[in-house]
């Protein structure tokens, strides 16, 4: 039998994730309120917020930036977690070639 949860990201019931993925009460809430497929949208943001923060997982200062993100993704609590203004999937950031 599948365990599900009522996911905060989907806002459905959606199939439970089998264990605690982040350390501490914060994964515990997680496992409690956030579905497999809640937890991979995360993990595409987590990339992104990495990505464009210079972020380092071994860095005890990133960790908790990534742990304010992760509270506003999931919970709505505090500034992080949303998207940055202006941003669209899919687009590039690069300045179109020029023509000659």
């Amino acid at each position: 039998m599948i365990n599900t949860v009522h996911c905060v990201v989907l806002k459905t019931e959606s199939e439970a994730l089998e264990s605690v993925p982040h350390p501490g009460e914060l994964g515990e809430r997680v496992l409690a309120n956030v579905s497999k497929e809640g937890w991979n949208k995360w993990l595409e943001r987590l990339t992104m917020i990495i990505n464009e923060n210079g972020l380092s997982t071994a860095d005890v200062e990133s960790i908790e930036l990534i742990e304010a993100h992760m509270k506003g993704f999931f919970f709505g609590e505090g500034e992080m977690g949303q998207l940055p203004s202006g941003f669209q999937a899919g687009t590039q950031n690069a300045a179109p070639a020029k023509s000659k």
